[in-house]
């Protein structure tokens, strides 16, 4: 069966994401041991996140 355009929609901004998230990768080794932790602690208290679209995806 085909994917709806909104399907396809929601896969770019998967890949949007993924884009995203390799670029913050790749400053990691810039940041000092306090700038990690800070922006680790903003991460973790990110809502919603993937766990929770995954979730979403499931029917969980």
């Amino acid at each position: 069966m085909p994917l709806s355009g909104e399907a396809i929609r929601l896969m770019n901004y998967i890949d949007d994401v993924a884009v995203t998230l390799r670029r913050i990768l790749a400053l990691v080794p810039t940041l000092t041991a306090e700038e990690r932790a800070r922006i680790a602690e903003h991460l973790g208290q990110s809502k919603p996140n993937a766990e929770d679209v995954m979730k979403a995806l499931s029917g969980k």
